[in-house]
Formats: structure tokens, C-alpha cells, sequence
């Protein structure tokens, strides 16, 4: 009997961001975060948004030049239609873009690229 274990998110993202880090592909890759937050004091506080709706999880470039983006999910986390949209994106421009729930989709999606 194989038993299943549900990785999160927050267990899965810096085991492939390592991936992707000590892949022979992959001349860099960073965390990348988006939201925002409120800055300054009184009358002086203003809201400042960083990123963009749907912008992936982790980015970086190949050691070929290509953009790479990748979207990290814990094994039962599904990408958002704007995650979806941003990662087709950068695909329809050249880059390489995926959903990574484990090393395994890292290793698999860089074979490929």
C-alpha cells in the first residue's frame, strides 16, 4: 500500500527553488513576492503595490537567456486563472514557465526546456 502525504506550499517552495538553483539550466532564480503595504506616517501614508496580479512564485533566467518563471503549488494546490495567464505569457514569448509541486516537476519541466 503507497501512502499519501500532502506537501504544502510553504514545505515545497524551497525545495524547488534548490532545484532550480543547482540546475546545470539554470544561470539564476529568486523568490519573488508580490502584495503591497502602506509606508510612512500621517498624512504622508501611502499605499505602494509591488508585483502584479498572477505573477509566479519564482523567476530567474536560463543559462541560454530565457526567462524563467515558476509557480510553486503544494501536491494539492491548483494555479490561479491570472497565475495561468502569466505563465502562458511568458511562454508565448520564448521563456520557460510551469507549476512546480516538487523537484520532480523541476527536474521534468527543465528536460524539456
Amino acid at each position: 500500500m503507497q501512502a499519501y502525504y500532502r506537501t504544502p506550499e510553504a514545505l515545497a517552495m524551497p525545495a524547488i527553488l534548490l532545484a532550480l538553483r543547482l540546475h546545470p539550466k539554470v544561470a539564476w532564480a529568486e523568490r519573488i513576492n508580490t502584495g503591497g503595504a502602506w509606508f510612512g506616517e500621517g498624512t504622508r501614508r501611502q499605499f505602494v503595490k509591488f508585483g502584479w496580479s498572477g505573477m509566479a512564485d519564482l523567476t530567474g533566467q536560463l543559462r541560454d537567456g530565457r526567462r524563467l518563471d515558476v509557480e510553486a503549488k503544494g501536491s494539492d494546490g491548483k494555479a490561479t486563472p491570472e497565475q495561468s495567464a502569466y505563465l502562458a505569457l511568458v511562454r508565448r514569448f520564448g521563456g520557460v514557465a510551469f507549476v512546480a509541486r516538487s523537484v520532480d516537476d523541476v527536474l521534468r519541466e527543465l528536460a524539456a526546456a
